[in-house]
């Protein structure tokens, strides 16, 4: 705890220098776009005395095209507001004695065709900003990822980690929730490592991360939310894209994308494919120990695998504009996944009565489909107020088809062989519906209230054949299983939100009732010979939010929440796994949800070309669910069950620079402490309790994002990460870093363009981790594809301008001022 002492200490300085109060008047303003009526992001806004040049303090509009200038002196001056592709528009005033608020109400610009017509921009545009209750990263231009998964641009993500199996975690917990679109869309921690593997990059527009979500948002997934957003333009006209590509590793990408919108309809329609091939390498070794801890044997294993996923992802979408004030929407995905993966586990040994040495082959043929329809009705009351209904159906199905062949060798020249052929299907189906209520009244008062229902339905069967070779495999049915996992969830929210001046408050409350049931029956077994498990309860999840404004555009912002991780279906499914037979996996369907409480104190300051944003975190978890590991004569076990408590802490530091108007960098340093409380727990058939001692450590991680613009339309992008020592129930994860490059090439006044990739430049993204409990310590490292070079090219068609006229977006904010609104201020 003494060196967090210190971080805080160190952030808290920090913060009390750049939250000095200036004395001096306050200018206040909004700058729109003259033809959508919408408020305008990072407007610069610039302050000079009357008759000189010289800049004297500025600032950048915020999401809603809102700006403040804090601390300005008595005087004549002049105020600027510009944007890239806008007239420039000025202002002077004059502020005299007594003088503490100038409000500068509505700046409308104007599109500048002249400039547009003849001056090329070369910008690109910001890829981080800031929101009241998230960080957004802006990736439909990364060049870094091109031609990559979602994985990879999670990876390049602050804060977010991808493993090499495609496990994803937000500051170092893994119990987090990834969204699509802002729901599930199929998504479970089942399958979601395969899914975003094989969902494009170039679908994604931005992801949004939401490390502490108000009742308004679904509570699973203790460390926050992930959303990803595809990509969903609504420019009047129509316009599209063309892309492919190439790896050095075999595969390619290919996709198309058309966009029409009119002043009634906006729709758009994607296609892509994408083929990417892996291969993974690692090894574990294992000493077994007696009960002084002195090695008595050891188990060795070398692995390698080959792995090829063949994707095709299509969506679609359009949203009718009935009258000015209803909206109805359609929307849908659809994702069919094929792929082969072939593993070889290469075994030594000397434990007495074992095989000497051992290799096993597991070949799998799988097949991915998914499915996500939604349909969407709103209504605007008012400019204040409006009613948003939506129903989506999920569908996922995955049927893998594993065969393992395992040939051992023994002492003496004696030689085995065993076969399994294993057939699995599993099918979750779910349906959410959505209704949300949003009211504005009197002096900047907020109401939002609703109802969320998800009703999930998971079925997965499990069918072993097994022999001594594949030509007298026979139906073994010891190793049949059929698990079904129900969960219907009801919910209610409610949250109320005031700002008095610079103090703003939010408060909320969301009720939860949860119905889980869980059952696996073996062969010809039913309900009665094997009852289902039921989980039947009813939870509150408050949150509360506080900010305040404080001179030169600096915020404060305070907030705590209640989140809950429930145990997903592969934590609960008691049926063994059988992929490496020294290594033996299974649920436990007696799992608890553990549950959190999240303590977040946030800082941002704006300058003209600098961000800061520094947080204070603080999370305990009840209930923790980890994987345990144990010794069952020469066989490992693992499964998962409910082991102690948890606490967390850290800071979290991001700093965003403009520098010389080509460099965009954004640095992210994140500090956090980890305590795991011991534990002692007996595994059923176990004869002896695995043990895990009270462990606390002090971990870090790094990450910095570099974009240069370069001359000749080149674009640079660079991406560096490195993450220290982590602790992981019963061992640690060792240090890890990694280097990602890109590089692009536009042509044809911008209409084609050519990125040049390279992913894991360095070759050192792996994964190692030392796990050590009753009678065993163990080493493990395993790593996946490697450096890889890729070629993308794209080329844009259409009215990219968005033609003369532009549709109202419904979706934007509501500016909140009513009337006619001319050029220049209102």
């Amino acid at each position: 705890m003494r060196r967090l002492t210190v971080l805080f200490l160190l952030v808290l300085s920090v913060l009390t220098v750049y939250a000095e109060t200036e004395k001096g008047a306050q200018i206040t303003g909004k700058v729109i776009d003259a033809s959508t009526k919408q408020g305008m992001e990072f407007a610069n806004i610039s302050l000079r005395k009357t008759g000189s040049k010289e800049f004297i303090k500025g600032t950048v509009s915020d999401q809603l095209g809102t700006f403040r200038l804090d601390g300005v002196s008595n005087g004549n001056y002049v105020v600027a507001v510009s944007v890239v592709g806008y007239a420039t528009f000025e202002k002077e005033l004059t502020i005299g004695t007594g003088q503490k608020t100038i409000n500068l109400r509505n700046i409308l610009l104007k599109e500048d065709t002249q400039l547009l017509n003849e001056v090329q921009v070369v910008g690109q545009r910001s890829q981080m900003k800031f929101e009241i209750d998230r960080k957004v990263f802006n990736v439909d231009q990364s060049l870094a990822t091109a031609g990559g998964s979602a994985s990879d641009v999670l990876g390049n993500i602050p804060s977010v980690q991808v493993d090499p199996e495609g496990e994803v975690s937000l500051r170092g917990n893994s119990s987090v929730t990834v969204w699509i679109n802002g729901k599930e869309s199929g998504l479970s921690a089942d399958n979601r490592a395969q899914i975003l593997e094989q969902l494009p990059a170039e679908s994604i527009e931005r992801v949004e991360v939401i490390t502490n979500p108000s009742a308004k948002y679904n509570p699973e997934g203790t460390a926050g939310i992930i959303n990803i957003v595809l990509k969903k333009n609504r420019k009047a006209g129509y316009y599209g894209s063309l892309q492919a590509g190439v790896d050095t590793r075999g595969g390619y990408n290919a996709a198309g994308n058309v966009n029409f919108s009119s002043g009634k309809f906006e729709s758009f329609v994607n296609v892509g494919t994408r083929v990417r091939k892996s291969e993974g390498e690692g090894y574990t070794n294992r000493q077994n120990l007696d009960d002084n801890g002195n090695p008595v044997s050891y188990l060795n294993q070398l692995r390698n695998d080959e792995d090829t996923r063949k994707p095709v992802i299509a969506r679609m979408g359009t949203t009718y504009h009935a009258t000015d004030k209803d909206h109805f929407s359609f929307s849908g995905f659809g994702l069919l996944g094929r792929g082969d993966e072939t593993d070889w586990l290469n075994y030594t040994s000397n434990i007495p009565g074992s095989f000497t040495s051992s290799l096993r082959t597991s070949a799998e043929k799988r097949k991915m489909n998914i499915g996500n329809f939604e349909i969407g009705y709103k209504r605007d009351f008012s400019e204040k107020s409006n009613l948003d209904l939506s129903a989506s159906y999920n569908l996922v199905n995955i049927t893998p088809e594993s065969s393992f062949l395992q040939v051992s060798n023994y002492a003496g020249g004696t030689s085995t062989s065993s076969y399994q052929f294993q057939e699995n299907v599993m099918k979750p189906r779910k349906w959410e519906f959505q209704a949300d209520y949003v009211t504005e009244f009197g002096e900047q008062n907020k109401i939002e209230a609703g109802y969320k229902g998800d009703f999930l339905t998971s079925k997965s069967k499990v069918s072993t054949y097994s022999g001594i070779s594949e030509g007298n495999a026979a139906f073994n049915e010891g190793l049949y299983n059929n698990f079904t996992y129900d969960q219907n969830v009801n919910a209610l929210y409610a949250t109320y939100s005031k700002r008095i001046n610079r103090f703003g408050i939010q408060l909320g409350l969301r009720g939860e009732h949860t119905r889980t049931n869980t059952n696996s029956l073996g062969y010809n077994q039913s309900e009665t010979d094997h009852p289902a498990y039921k989980d039947d309860y009813f939870s509150f999840y408050p949150s509360a939010f506080l900010s305040y404004q404080l001179p030169s555009n600096n915020e404060l912002q305070l907030n705590y929440t209640r989140r809950v991780s429930r145990p997903w279906g592969g934590q609960l499914n008691p049926f063994v796994n059988l992929t490496d037979s020294t290594n033996i996996s299974y649920g436990n369907p007696l799992l608890l949800p553990q549950y959190s409480n999240s303590l977040e104190l946030n800082y941002i300051k704006n300058w003209e070309n600098h961000t800061l944003s520094a947080s204070l975190y603080y999370r305990n978890t009840d209930n923790v669910i980890q994987r345990i590991s144990y010794r069952d004569g020469d066989i490992m076990k693992s499964t998962f069950e409910n082991i102690a408590k948890t606490q967390s802490a850290g800071t979290e530091l991001i700093l965003k620079n403009n520098l010389f108007r080509m460099i965009d960098l954004t640095s992210t340093l994140n500090f956090y402490y980890n305590k795991l409380d011991g534990f002692s727990y007996l595994p059923a058939g176990a004869t002896t309790p695995v043990v895990g001692e009270a462990d606390e450590d002090f971990s870090w991680s790094a990450r910095i994002i570099a974009n240069v613009m370069l001359p000749w339309g080149v674009s640079l992008q660079a991406t560096g990460d490195y993450n220290s020592r982590e602790l992981v129930a019963q061992g640690y994860r060792k240090a890890n870093h990694a280097i990602d490059l890109g590089l692009r090439k536009s042509f044809l006044d911008r209409k084609l363009s050519l990125t040049i990739n390279t992913r894991d430049l360095l070759n050192s993204r792996k994964r190692e981790t030392i796990t050590s409990g009753s009678g065993f310590s163990q080493e493990s490292v395993f790593a996946r594809s490697g450096r890889t070079v890729g070629f993308t090219l794209t080329y844009n068609f259409g009215n990219m301008n968005g033609g003369s006229k532009r549709p109202d977006r419904q979706q934007q904010q509501n500016n909140g001022d009513g009337g006619m609104m001319e050029e220049g201020f209102q």
